[in-house]
């Protein structure tokens, strides 16, 4: 990406994407396009965000529109549109719905925005983001789930809420598909930078991590009507500004993956570098055997829900 302004495209301007499109706007990343089918939401909520920027200080501008056109010539394009989880329901059973929407959409916006790079967040998010590196023809690098960044900064939180820490002391990192086969590395957790071990039992942990697990579950019954949005769309934000800013941070996202961890032919979540490419390179980290294990029982996981998608006639 050049100097110039970038261009960052939001499909859904719904609670996620919207507060996506306020973060981009407040953190002063991009122009922004807020796209959504129903008639008036994204004009009226880009309106809101524009009329907020005398206070908060951002020269970047947002269209708001029912129009895909708009988001022609995207740097980035984030993909939330999709139905939300109801209480009872899993990720999965989002799946012929979901795929419905992300397939039609990016059908549409790829070959508007050939050069662009694709952020996933619609759930079941492993699959669509699979779904939507198929649809598009664009090279896997360029076709990223939001995921890992999301669980682990859950995992993070918990850990700093059960010792009272600042959740900043936490350094955790959270791997595989995005729900109830999501992979905790606990090896790789530090808190005020030793192992967490010194810090909690094993069992005060195991805790958390089914936490995690079952972290966005815990937000739909809380709110029983929709979903969490303030920690995902920081989530996407963080990949964004790695990839704005090139500073090839380590971060766990959705990637193909073609032979790292032992695991080929499927998107699963794990550590990569991202810059002004996608994602610059996949960092393989030393798994223990359970871990190693867990991994590829989510990524089985996922490729069943691809399989189901295929049977369905989606992506081929």
């Amino acid at each position: 990406m050049s100097e110039k302004t970038k261009k960052i495209s939001v499909i859904g301007a719904g609670f996620v994407g919207a507060t996506v499109a306020q973060r981009l706007l407040e953190r002063r990343l991009s122009d922004v396009v807020l796209v959504d089918v129903v008639e008036g939401l994204a004009a009226g909520k880009a309106l809101d965000m524009m009329e907020s920027a005398p206070l908060e200080g951002f020269d970047q501008k947002i269209q708001g529109t029912t129009d895909l056109a708009a988001t022609t010539n995207s740097d980035i394009i984030v993909m939330t549109a999709g139905l939300a989880r109801k209480p009872g329901m899993s990720r999965d059973d989002l799946l012929s719905k979901n795929a419905q929407i992300v397939g039609g959409v990016i059908e549409k916006v790829a070959p508007l925005s050939p050069n662009a790079i694709l952020i996933i967040v619609t759930n079941p998010l492993d699959v669509m983001s699979w779904l939507a590196w198929k649809k598009s023809g664009f090279p896997k690098e360029r076709v990223i789930g939001m995921a890992g960044v999301l669980d682990s900064a859950r995992f993070r939180y918990f850990i700093a809420e059960k010792l009272n820490v600042a959740p900043s002391k936490v350094e955790a990192m959270v791997l595989g598909g995005h729900g109830d086969t999501m992979v905790p590395l606990a090896a790789h957790i530090k808190v005020e930078g030793e192992p967490v071990s010194k810090k909690m039992s094993a069992q005060d942990l195991e805790q958390l991590v089914e936490r995690t697990r079952k972290g966005g579950a815990e937000i739909v019954a809380l709110l029983k009507s929709g979903s969490a949005w303030y920690a995902p769309s920081s989530a996407v934000l963080e990949m964004i500004e790695g990839i704005v800013k090139n500073d090839r941070r380590v971060l766990p996202c959705c990637a193909w993956l073609e032979g790292q961890f032992g695991l080929s032919e499927t998107y699963c979540g794990v550590p990569v570098k991202l810059g002004t490419k996608g994602i610059e390179e996949i960092v393989v980290l030393e798994l223990t055997e359970r871990e190693k294990a867990a991994l590829e029982s989510s990524a089985r996981h996922v490729k069943e829900g691809i399989a189901k998608l295929k049977e369905l006639g989606f992506g081929n």
